[in-house]
């Protein structure tokens, strides 16, 4: 369903991605871990647009993005960016709109939804989070975890194709993230294809069934969990997990 080709990156002289590539099937969820400027958040912010980058191809079903600016890469992504849903470390909510109205804003103006269908279809995912009795407080109210939940109804209320998480649960303390992680899960369950980078680890080793271990612009080891955290095949990602049990 989607698929990255060669992607490289630079800033400057500094080459944060290296020549990246992989691919993610309908229904699957694929786990980016690895240590702090890896790449792993500019590789995802690469597929919605939010970052450039300089070589390679990224395949969104049909469609088909490459670095070349002009309209016709501006007509590309904006159809991609109507499949593929993102959800940020920090949660993004309009602090002067409800809860409510932060869910419908996107199905209204975007998708031209009329008020009514928009905010039903908002209560349903509110509750579905496990908010429905938010639907009309500001965010400002709200725990973390809460407005990390309803981030996520908001990305669900376009229903994409694909949700990007960057770090959903980094800015969380243990409770939230458990919160969130749960939603997550659910959503993982019911077939919502996924690409998350996560220090998450309980996460990315009980939910994903691909992992991808991002170093110096590389992917230093891919494989299903159990043979990443249990067997993994190079010293990068045997360094990563020891610091990360240490932590």
């Amino acid at each position: 369903m989607i698929s990255l080709h060669q992607i490289v990156k630079r800033y400057g002289q500094n080459e944060v991605l290296r020549g990246v590539s992989l691919s993610v099937a309908k229904g699957e969820v694929c786990a980016l871990l690895g240590p702090s400027g890896g790449g792993k958040s500019t590789l995802l912010r690469t597929i919605n647009g939010l970052e450039s980058f300089d070589e390679g191809e990224i395949r969104v079903d049909e469609l088909s993005l490459k670095p070349a600016p002009g309209a016709e890469r501006e007509a590309t992504l904006k159809q991609i960016r109507r499949r593929v849903g993102m959800v940020f470390q920090q949660f993004n909510l309009f602090p002067h709109r409800t809860v409510l109205d932060n869910v419908t804003e996107a199905p209204i103006h975007v998708l031209g939804k009329s008020v009514d269908e928009a905010r039903q279809q908002a209560r349903q995912l509110l509750d579905r989070v496990g908010l429905k009795d938010k639907c009309d407080v500001w965010p400002s109210s709200l725990s973390g975890g809460q407005q990390q939940r309803v981030a996520i109804a908001r990305a669900l209320a376009m229903n994409p194709e694909v949700i990007l998480f960057d770090e959903p649960t980094s800015a969380l303390d243990p409770r939230m993230t458990a919160e969130v992680t749960s939603v997550m899960t659910d959503l993982a369950r019911s077939g919502q294809t996924m690409i998350v980078v996560t220090h998450a680890m309980g996460f990315a080793r009980n939910v994903a069934q691909r992992v991808h271990v991002l170093h110096a612009g590389t992917i230093a080891e891919s494989g299903p969990p159990a043979q990443i955290f249990e067997a993994p095949q190079t010293e990068i990602t045997k360094e990563f997990l020891s610091e990360v049990r240490a932590n």
